[in-house]
């Protein structure tokens, strides 16, 4: 799980590099790191089919099989994001209007900052379990998941006003441009969203 949540982190990651590069319209640059983002992607599936394979199905796992592979799932979500958000913006070689990339580029990294967070409690996983999900450690992820629901809010407050500055904008760019940007940062936001799923999902443990 938590080899799984490292590698869905760097698919994320990669898209402050990619941004950078599509932000400059360096569309080679960009298009490497949308590789990177799908061999990720496809890395963190393979790791999904493996744990699903070898997970006992017995009545002896800490956490019950189920919501292990509904954490898993939620994991998930987040890489796919990532993915399609880069293979959209290389697909249509899409360019961020000056007037909110500097907006854009810190939702992009708030989005980032949310998945961090998100790996950093899924990497409390083996402490929960050796404690009995008492003591401390309850109290750690706790306050981990805490500052991931503050960090969401943010990303939908830098959402809010990006969506404001496009909406001031559209008049000045072709319909069909402003549609497929509204769908970017739609999509940007799920990370964030997605990632704090996984940190209630996990914060659900605690409470079992």
């Amino acid at each position: 799980m938590q080899q799984h949540m490292d590698k869905i982190y760097t698919c994320v990651f990669t898209l402050l590099p990619f941004f950078q590069s599509v932000s400059v319209q360096d569309w080679d640059e960009a298009d490497k790191y949308n590789k990177t983002i799908c061999l990720l992607e496809e890395e963190a599936d393979e790791l999904k089919k493996a744990i699903r394979l070898h997970m006992p199905s017995g009545l002896f796992l800490a956490i019950a099989r189920g919501d292990l592979l509904s954490l898993l799932t939620l994991q998930d979500k987040i890489a796919n994001k990532a993915k399609h958000i880069a293979g959209l913006v290389v697909m249509r070689k899409m360019v961020i209007p000056v007037a909110i990339k500097e907006s854009f580029l810190k939702f992009i990294q708030r989005s980032v900052d949310a998945a961090a967070l998100a790996r950093k409690a899924i990497n409390e996983l083996d402490g929960l379990v050796e404690t009995g999900f008492h003591g401390y450690e309850v109290k750690v992820v706790a306050d981990m998941v805490l500052e991931l629901d503050q960090v969401e809010r943010d990303t939908d407050n830098i959402q809010l006003s990006i969506r404001q500055q496009l909406f001031a904008l559209e008049q000045t760019l072709p319909p069909v441009d402003v549609i497929f940007l509204y769908k970017i940062i739609d999509w940007t936001g799920e990370l964030a969203d997605r990632a704090q799923q996984v940190g209630q999902r996990l914060e659900s443990f605690l409470a079992d």
